[in-house]
């Protein structure tokens, strides 16, 4: 069985309940408009689209199609079944009949369309009776939603004086509104604000100038841009957008100086470099179009300078020479300003560049003396008279009234004065000599100080030359050391000399060598001149003898070339060697100095022969008394190598806790501390004596068995230092069996106590006995 079922599908437009209805929307219509019919055939099913608009509905359910099987007998035996999106939610369908409602406003823009399933069963059978078949529900788009400017507020830059049609920036709307339908999203730009210097594009947004306009009038322009959909028909949506527009600068302005005419003054103390003053030229540009350079126009620009403030685009005047008030009292002076960056398109209609006049008035001062010039060079020679002329320097006041100047010379406190100068004519003089080969060049520092006003002082430098003067004798470089042996033979070159010269000389020094004339008879030696400032010493015999002449003495004049020619002595020595033809120079100076003491090479053997005797025998000597030193005891019998100590208390005693007097290792001397063999602890021992001491006397043979172990113990250790004394305290205080130990309260004393027995103690303590013996004699 063949089955065929008709299925409307609408496209509907659904509105979202506006506050205020477009007028296309104003009429209610619930029915199905009928437009072009498409028909095509899928699986028995017949699609036949049908269009419904969207508007404001008042109802629950809105028809949008029907689907119809062509075995449906209108008897209920068939069921229809619509699955898909928004099936039974969004969309409804008569399962009797097959018609299809929607059941809320739908939004194209949340959702343009729906995919749905269609199906038609047999009621009792409950089989399909035409196939599934799938459908889409397209929402068509209404005019419910405005234009927006999502790039809003708008702000661009053009420069100024732009011409008309210059492009100044593009503002673009969006709406949500199907572009593909009607006119809803088609827009239309105009201009609410910005007449008559901007115009808009309507299709395209672009914002262009009007008119041309200058920046130094108004810089910033506040334009506003509607956006209509619908291509701007009654009833459209809009929007607008803010567009604040800033006019760039550019170079239009030239430079004005504020005053034609500038009055400034100088002082004449003013350094170089001064800031004399400040010009300024406006420009109404900003940047780096109204940055400006100044310029001094005129001869006068080589005694003022312009330079610019980059920062204020000022005109700083400085001061380029010194100026003088007695030589020019006034100076006039242009300056000129012209823009640093110039835009040629306006050269044309103006010169970018302006000039002023500046005056300037030089301010008298009180200005110190002047020299006639700042360095002089003097020249005098040497050896002259003190009180000779050297020169003169000159100093006057600048000032108007020329006031008097005085003269001085600063000298130093660490050097010697060698000048004077007189105050009132500048001359200066000698008044020490002057000796070139000391000091060449002399730097003085010469004042001048006005009269009138000492406060006002100037210096000058004066450099005085000393002259040369052949004052100084030529001479031996050096001591020179010459031999000869004793088997030279004649005409042997035995020394080279030279000289030197402490003068100068302008042709160079030229020197004469020669014998004097007391040494021309002399056939001994001779001298030649090699004309080169040398010459040679050589002999004038064969054959010396040491014992008949040791030394010789040659005296040799040399002269110099000076005006007038000097000449000196000069004495060369001569040692007699005892060689064949080759000088051993270490010899002959052995030689010489043995015989400059007189002696003899036997008599210097004999006494080197000696002194190593006494060597010998001191250090034998030396040795001995080391060995002795070695096998001596360690403790010597002088008693001064022991330190004696004598002991004294003044405070009470401790009782029973004092059971040791002192440290007694105090009285041993420091050169004989040693590390000794182990001993026997005394401390034990006294602590037992002690606990018996309490029930026996001082004189108990328990005390001397104990004193005579010690004696014995030191006697027989010769490693261990004596003691020089030794104290047991063995008696408590007041109300023991003891008694008491201080002296304070005591009956007897140190006189009634017996130190012979100290005598029996051996040699070591024979002294201590002495004074304890001598000490009770001097107290009976």
């Amino acid at each position: 069985m063949n089955f065929s079922a008709l299925l409307h599908l609408m496209m509907i437009l659904v509105q979202l309940w506006p506050c205020s209805p477009s007028p296309q929307n104003s009429s209610a219509q619930n029915t199905v408009q009928s437009f072009t019919a498409v028909r095509r055939v899928k699986r028995g099913w017949l699609w036949e689209p049908l269009f419904v608009t969207e508007e404001q509905i008042s109802l629950d359910l809105v028809y949008i199609g029907q689907l119809k099987s062509d075995l449906d007998k209108q008897d209920g035996s068939l069921k229809y079944i619509l699955t898909g999106e928004g099936a039974g939610s969004i969309f409804v369908i008569d399962e009797y009949n097959g018609k299809i409602y929607v059941t809320q406003k739908l939004d194209r823009e949340k959702k343009p369309f729906y995919t749905l399933r269609a199906q038609a069963i047999n009621r009792s059978t409950q089989l399909p009776v035409e196939p599934e078949s799938e459908f889409i529900i397209k929402v068509r788009d209404v005019n419910d939603n405005a234009p927006q400017f999502l790039d809003g507020p708008y702000v661009a830059t053009v420069p100024e004086m732009s011409p008309e049609g210059t492009s100044v920036t593009q503002v673009t709307a969006t709406d949500a509104d199907d572009p593909s339908y009607g006119n809803s999203a088609r827009l239309l730009y105009s201009l609410v604000q910005g007449q008559p210097y901007f115009s808009v594009e309507p299709k395209t947004g672009v914002i262009r100038m009007a008119s041309q306009m200058d920046r130094e009038t108004k810089d910033q322009y506040l334009v506003i841009i509607q956006a209509k959909d619908m291509v701007g028909q009654p009833g459209a949506f809009s929007a607008t957008a803010t567009v604040t527009i800033n006019l760039s600068d550019i170079n239009d302005n030239p430079p004005k100086f504020q005053q034609r005419l500038y009055y400034m003054s100088v002082s004449e103390e003013a350094p170089v470099g001064t800031t004399v003053g400040k010009v300024f030229a406006e420009d109404s540009d900003i940047g780096d179009n109204a940055a400006m350079d100044y310029f001094i126009e005129g001869e006068r620009s080589d005694v003022f300078d312009i330079i610019t403030d980059n920062e204020t685009q000022e005109g700083i005047i400085l001061l380029k020479e010194r100026v003088d008030y007695e030589s020019k009292r006034r100076y006039s002076i242009q300056a000129k300003a012209v823009n640093r960056y110039i835009d040629e398109r306006f050269l044309k209609e103006q010169p970018f560049e302006d000039t002023t006049i500046v005056k300037i008035n030089v301010e008298d001062a009180d200005e110190p003396p002047v020299f006639t010039s700042e360095n002089y060079v003097m020249e005098t020679a040497e050896g002259v008279m003190i009180g000779s002329l050297v020169g003169v320097v000159t100093a006057r006041d600048p000032d108007y009234d020329d006031s008097p100047v005085r003269y001085s010379i600063v000298h130093s406190t660490h050097l010697k004065r060698l000048f004077s100068i007189n105050e009132h004519n500048g001359t200066i003089i000698t008044i020490e000599p002057l000796d070139r080969e000391i000091a060449s060049w002399h730097n003085i520092t010469v004042t001048a100080t006005e009269t009138r006003n000492p406060e006002k002082i100037s210096e000058a430098n004066v450099y005085v030359q000393v002259l040369d003067v052949n004052d100084n004798a030529p001479e031996f470089p050096k001591n020179y050391e010459t031999f000869v042996c004793e088997n030279a033979v004649s005409g042997q070159l035995i020394q080279s000399i030279s000289a030197v010269d402490r003068d100068d000389s302008a042709e160079g020094h030229h020197f004469c060598f020669s014998l004097a004339q007391e040494a021309t008879n002399s056939s001994h030696f001779t001298v030649k001149d090699n004309q080169d400032n040398t010459a040679g010493i050589f002999t004038g015999k064969s054959g010396f003898k040491r014992q008949e002449q040791f030394f010789f003495y040659l005296p040799i004049l040399i002269q110099d070339n000076g005006t007038p020619p000097l000449t000196s002595t000069n004495t060369l020595t001569v040692t007699v060697c005892d060689c064949d033809t080759e000088v051993n120079t270490f010899y002959c100076r052995y030689g010489a100095f043995m015989y400059s003491l007189g002696l003899s090479t036997e008599a210097l053997v004999a006494v080197l022969a000696c002194i190593l005797i006494f060597l010998v025998f001191f250090l034998a000597i030396v040795t001995i008394r080391q060995q002795q030193q070695k096998k001596k005891p360690p403790f010597s019998e002088k008693m001064e190598e022991f330190r004696e100590n004598i002991v004294s208390y003044n405070d009470e005693g401790g009782g029973e806790e004092d059971t040791e007097a002192f440290d007694i290792s105090a009285l041993r001397t420091r050169t004989v501390m040693r590390t000794h063999k182990p001993r026997r602890k005394v401390a034990s021992e006294i602590q037992s004596l002690y606990r018996q001491s309490l029930q026996v006397g001082p004189d108990s043979a328990i005390f001397r068995q104990f004193i005579s172990e010690k004696l014995e113990e030191a006697n027989t250790d010769p490693r261990v230092p004596p003691y020089d004394s030794l104290q047991t305290y063995a008696f408590e205080g007041t109300g023991s069996l003891a008694g008491s130990l201080s002296s304070l309260g005591s009956n007897t004393s140190d006189m009634d106590q017996s130190y012979d027995y100290l005598a029996d103690w051996g040699p070591h303590f024979r002294q201590l006995a002495g004074m304890f013996t001598s000490h009770r004699s001097v107290g009976d």
